[in-house]
């Protein structure tokens, strides 16, 4: 007698297959922020370290 516990079951199947899609889109989702946060805290950081932003003080200007 087969087992029926190997049969393929299609409902479960379907059913799998859109929580991967769900799964997969989230985790792209995610990723994708994780990357637009670390580009701008790597740019945030180098801008601090370099001193870029910072313009030296122009002198006062006397009449």
């Amino acid at each position: 007698m087969a087992n029926p516990w190997l049969k393929k079951n299609p409902f479960l199947s379907m059913w799998l297959s859109g929580a991967n899609a769900v799964a997969g889109r989230t985790r792209r989702a995610a990723s994708a922020e994780a990357g637009k946060t670390r580009a701008a805290l790597i740019k945030q950081t180098v801008k601090f370290w370099t001193g870029a932003g910072q313009s030296a003080a122009k002198p006062r200007r006397r009449r």
